[in-house]
């Protein structure tokens, strides 16, 4: 899709703001129209502002009746994040309107072009506040783990953006599966754990759980310290998106996908 010139501060008559850039992201989605990147108008958007976007945007959505349930984290991969020049993950917020129940199909009509991608998904039993946080002491609060599929869709045209853009727009987030059966931690090698990833059937993609920062339970941990430096913490009962285990794949009307893994089950899904 194109951008449309009502998206963009000028052709309104109104500089650039923080608010304003999350007003800007926060249409883009309900009208469900992408654009330009913000920072080629707006340099003055670095990371910190970004996250202070993010949170506009949240708070946004919150007015508008969702409810925060979560954390996702998102550029997990290490050579993802050499590639944008960051040595942890990002981070965004998932809320309640996300969260699509099994054999629901991914509404592709309230979506701008969305892509899908499979997850290792945790329900915290515990509180867990950064700074210091191990991998050993995040996995501790842990709950349980689910198989997860994650749709990102991002505001900007093509998936083209800088990391304050990306941050900004809340790490691309969209809606998500999460397996109904969870299992308990101590019992599985998440670095180990591996996923199949097929479309009609057909394979595209395979990985492990050390796709994820080496361990999910790291990029957990580098998660909570990061959300300390802002203030934040990981709750008790909290869902946490761990990070894309492949590359995502786009959703087409019809296909059929599925994430099938070793010890957390077998998702499919459907685009309609």
């Amino acid at each position: 899709m194109s951008n449309e010139p009502t998206n963009t501060p000028s052709a309104q008559g109104s500089a650039w703001t923080e608010e304003r850039v999350a007003d800007v992201l926060y249409k883009r989605e309900l009208d469900r129209t992408d654009g330009g990147k913000i920072t080629d108008e707006y340099p003055e958007l670095d990371l910190d502002a970004a996250y202070r976007v993010q949170r506009k945007l949240i708070d946004l959505k919150v007015a508008g009746g969702e409810r925060v349930i979560g954390v996702k984290l998102g550029l997990t991969a290490r050579a993802k994040q050499q590639q944008m020049g960051i040595d942890s993950p990002l981070t965004a917020v998932i809320t309640d309107k996300m969260v699509l129940e099994a054999g629901v199909p991914i509404p592709l009509d309230e979506l701008i072009h969305p892509k899908i991608e499979p997850e290792i998904v945790f329900v915290m039993k515990e509180r867990l506040a950064g700074p210091g946080v191990t991998a050993a002491t995040a996995m501790a609060a842990v709950g349980s783990v689910h198989a997860g599929f994650e749709v990102i869709d991002s505001r900007f045209t093509d998936f083209k953006f800088t990391l304050p853009d990306v941050v900004a727009d809340n790490a691309s987030s969209s809606r998500l599966f999460i397996g109904a059966s969870g299992t308990d931690p101590a019992g599985l090698d998440l670095a180990l754990e591996a996923v199949v990833l097929s479309v009609n059937g057909t394979v595209v993609a395979t990985a492990t759980g050390a796709a994820v920062q080496g361990h999910p339970g790291e990029a957990l941990a580098l998660a909570a310290n990061a959300l300390a430096e802002r203030g934040e913490v990981i709750d008790a009962g909290a869902v946490v998106l761990t990070g894309g285990m492949t590359d995502a794949v786009f959703v087409r009307p019809g296909e059929q996908i599925t994430a099938e893994f070793t010890n957390l089950g077998t998702l499919t899904v459907c685009g309609a």
